[in-house]
Order: C-alpha cells, then structure tokens, then sequence
C-alpha cells in the first residue's frame, strides 16, 4: 500500500471517530432534551389540573353570586322597587317574580325595570313617564333595531311597518311628508313601494306591490288604527289614476307623544 493511500485511510477513519464522538454528544444532547419535555409535560400537567380546579371553584362561585343576585333582584321587585334595566337585564329569565313577567319603563333617570303597574314606595328614578306596555304595538316593535326585529318577528310586513314607523321620527329617505291642516304626516303607496325596496334589495317590483298593501294593513293593524287610509287621486301622462295614502291625522293621540300645537295668532288689545 502506498504512502498516500495510507495516509488517505488514516484521514477517513479520524473523520469517522469525530463523527462517532459527534453522534454521541448529539444523542446526550437529545437524552437531556427529552428529559426537559418530559419534566415539561408534568409541569403543563399540573398546571392544566390546577386551572380545572380553580375554573371549577370560579363557576361554582359565580353560579352562586349568579343565583344570590337574581334571588334578592326578584325579592326587591316583588316589594315594589324599581331596579334599572341594564342591572336586571342579564337576569332576566332567572328572575322567581309572579307570572314570570316584568315591565321596563321610562323614567326621568332612565330605564328602570318593576312588576305590572308597580308604584315604587321609595319613588327612586324619578317620575315614570311611560310603560312599554302602555306604548302601541307598532311603537314597541320599532325600538327593536333591525337584528333583534329580524329574530322576533317573522312576518316581513310587519317589521316593514314597524320600521316605516320608525321613519316618521328618523326620515332619510323621504317616506313620510309633513301635512298640513288635520294631517299631521302622510305617506303615498308609491312612495312606500319605493322604500320598501330599498330596504330589501333584490326584491322585484311586483313583489314589492303585494308588500305595499301587506305593509299597509300591518301599519293599520299594530297602530290600533291610529294611521288612516285615504284614496288621492292624481293625473299622470293625461290619465287620472287613484292612490292609497297612509295618513296620521293631526288629533290622534299617540302614546308617548305630545302632538305639536301652532302658536296662536297674537290679539291686539284696542285701548277706549
């Protein structure tokens, strides 16, 4: 064997060893890592039943506080009182009151929650101004927004009426006109065609005319007949064509709302 073989051979087997020695270092490097997991894992263990245990404790107590809170909320309700809305709100259905049925009203301080028709004794709030269930039923539905409208009622045209409704305080898009004399507002059935359509998009156009006399006797129905009908008659293109008109007459009570009343003309006092 030559000199330079030789020496070629001897290269390769030290090459061999250092990686032998690498390979060792490599799977004790690995041993203590696996180690490490593993001590890991047992911490992560004992952590997790840690957690468990005191999640378990925090739900028994909030069930608790949960229960303690509805317990006295329906006590005080019973005796009378007054409790704000956004407070009883979250426990509402766990409330034990008579009937299962609770009121929200308005206040001078805001919304307060009672028993049917309860006076509070201690008269905390303020004066009440008005019930929800003195409101009419088109007025209770339009202070749903439009999710809760969508989840509660499932007749289109009546959340189509009792968002027009909503439209005679907050009007964007013209439905409503302002009258004059013993009309107070007034809006035409073309003129309800039109938004009902952009309220629900995609509907075609004669579709959209059966919602208009659906809408129309929905808004007759849940205002307890406190809107009105009239038939207009208007001329287009030569031709004479009569039209529904959903009117409010300027002496109809609406509860809640104080009809506005035109300054009277001054008088001129003549002195003899």
């Amino acid at each position: 064997m030559s000199d330079d073989i030789r020496e070629l051979v001897e290269d390769l087997a030290a090459e061999v060893e250092e990686l032998r020695e690498e390979t060792e270092d490599l799977r004790e490097e690995n041993a203590e890592i696996r180690d490490e997991n593993e001590q890991l894992r047992e911490r992560v263990d004992e952590q997790e039943q840690t957690i468990e245990a005191l999640s378990a404790r925090f739900e028994a107590r909030s069930e608790s506080t949960w229960s303690a809170v509805a317990e006295l909320q329906s006590r005080e309700l019973e005796k009378g009182a007054h409790l704000r809305y956004d407070n009883v709100s979250p426990f509402e259905y766990d409330l034990d009151v008579a009937e299962g049925r609770l009121e929200r009203i308005e206040k001078d301080e805001g919304k307060f929650a009672r028993l049917p028709g309860g006076d509070d004794p201690l008269g905390r709030g303020g004066e009440t101004r008005l019930a929800h269930a003195d409101l009419l039923p088109i007025q209770q539905l339009a202070q749903m927004d439009d999710d809760m409208l969508r989840g509660q009622v499932g007749s289109l045209p009546c959340r189509l009426a009792a968002k027009a409704w909503r439209e005679r305080r907050e009007d964007n898009w013209g439905l409503w006109s302002d009258g004059s004399g013993d009309i107070d507002q007034w809006a035409d059935a073309s003129d309800l065609k039109s938004w009902i359509r952009r309220e629900e998009s995609g509907i075609s156009d004669e579709y959209a005319k059966k919602l208009v006399s659906r809408t129309i006797d929905a808004l007759l129905d849940l205002s307890k007949n406190r809107l009105g009908v009239t038939k207009r008659t208007h001329r287009k293109d030569g031709l004479r064509y009569k039209e529904r008109r959903i009117v409010l007459k300027s002496d109809v009570s609406i509860p809640g709302e104080t009809p506005e009343q035109e300054d009277a003309p001054e008088t001129g006092v003549v002195h003899g």
